[in-house]
């Protein structure tokens, strides 16, 4: 990290998740990804249960959603988004793939979290595994928000149950397809203009505060990793 890119960090820590930095900054939102086709991937079950490709994840945030969160990034995106600024979680063969189980319990011991937020990558490449997860998630009383590049209408135009299975324990849906030339800077957690935030559930509502404050971007060190999430354009900042 260059001198620059810290100043102004403050830091915070969590008693078993490290440490993490966390700048608040009024700024454009990061861009997700978008598309009209599914795309298999591989890795959907094992012996110990449905499994999930997953990308990258950081345990306590409040960048990515209502409260503290916990993040999970899919891996594999078909669709492929001009200026995605994560085009490292485009391809199928990445990543690592974890049961749903030990994701579960992963997820559910970690202290003081609201929710799960699921980002990729593209979560609907993987419907039936990732609906797996946010179905045990949610029964234990925790919230659901999901980024898709995909709109409402085409997901529930697939009719597959798999999907409307994911959609359906969703509270939150940020759906559409990322538009570079579209930056959103007015809503939170919004990365173009025309993508839409869907209230599925009466959980949470448009007039809550947390949707009109200020983004942030945070700083996590995971498993000696770091990770930059919330303002993607922070990373090259702190990049030597």
């Amino acid at each position: 990290m260059n001198g620059r890119a810290a100043e102004g960090i403050n830091k915070q820590t969590s008693p078993s998740r490290g440490m993490r930095h966390v700048l608040a900054l009024p700024m454009p939102r990061r861009c997700w990804h978008a598309g009209a086709v599914f795309m298999a991937i591989a890795a959907g079950t094992s012996s110990s249960g449905p499994t999930l490709r997953i990308a990258q994840r950081v345990p306590r945030t409040e960048a990515e959603g209502p409260g503290v969160r916990y993040a999970l990034w899919v891996q594999g995106c078909p669709l492929r988004c001009p200026g995605c600024c994560n085009p490292e979680m485009f391809a199928t063969e990445r990543g690592t793939v974890e049961t749903v189980e030990a994701l579960a319990q992963d997820i559910l011991a970690t202290p003081g979290i609201e929710g799960l937020t699921l980002l990729g990558g593209e979560p609907f490449s993987q419907p039936g595994p990732a609906a797996a997860l946010c179905e045990r998630v949610r029964a234990a009383g925790l919230s659901i928000m999901v980024f898709t590049g995909h709109t409402l209408a085409e997901l529930r135009a697939q009719a597959r149950d798999d999907v409307d299975r994911l959609l359906a324990t969703a509270d939150l849906l940020v759906d559409g397809r990322f538009e570079k030339d579209q930056p959103e800077t007015a809503r939170r957690w919004i990365g173009s203009r025309n993508q839409v935030m869907h209230f599925l559930t009466g959980r949470y509502s448009q007039y809550d505060a947390c949707f009109t404050a200020p983004n942030t971007a945070e700083v996590h060190f995971v498993g000696g990793k770091l990770v930059i999430n919330g303002w993607p354009a922070l990373a090259d900042r702190l990049r030597p």
